[in-house]
């Protein structure tokens, strides 16, 4: 875990309702939102749609809507910006 992580990663599944306690230097507890698959990720904070995911210190991808602490964070709400030749021919990351 990184301080400027939203995301933490399940390392079990996870129901809806069930806590979820995350260590980077301190304990963050989030109810998660909606059951997580082992390996899938949820945020530890309030995303916003068009703001950066960050898992490690790293941007992983962008939010295409808003995302609630706790709700599950998976292709359905982010974006990659791996590869994107539109984003390198306008010279902008967001």
């Amino acid at each position: 875990m990184n301080d400027k992580d939203n995301v933490g990663t399940a390392i079990t599944d996870l129901s809806s309702g069930e806590m979820a306690v995350v260590k980077n230097g301190e304990e963050i507890s989030v109810t998660v939102r909606a059951r997580i698959p082992f390996g899938h990720k949820f945020a530890l904070t309030p995303i916003g749609k068009g703001e950066d995911v960050v898992k490690y210190g790293e941007v992983i991808g962008r939010a295409t809507i808003d995302i609630q602490k706790g709700d599950h964070v998976h292709v359905h709400n982010i974006e990659s910006l791996r590869g994107r030749g539109d984003i390198a021919r306008s010279g902008t990351s967001k």
